[in-house]
């Protein structure tokens, strides 16, 4: 059950961080809010970007279990 922990974990920051950015662009809140909420999406937008890297490097090592087949780094320019 870990696995579905991180992805409700993963799901409940992007869901803050989505918070967080709204109450920004809203210009309502004192610099000092807005300071406080901006750190907080920081360290939001880290703990994604460290679920996301642990996903990749899963999804490599099964490839690499499968005949040798490796991932192509994606490249939004030329991958429609």
């Amino acid at each position: 059950m870990p696995p579905k922990t991180t992805v409700r974990h993963f799901e409940d920051n992007l869901t803050d961080l989505d918070a967080i950015v709204t109450q920004l662009e809203s210009n309502q809140l004192s610099l000092e809010d807005a300071l406080k909420a901006f750190e907080k999406g920081v360290k939001l937008s880290q703990e994604c970007q460290r679920v996301l890297t642990q996903a990749e490097q899963k999804v490599q090592i099964l490839l690499d279990k499968q005949d040798g087949e490796h991932l192509e780094p994606f490249d939004p320019e030329t991958n429609s």
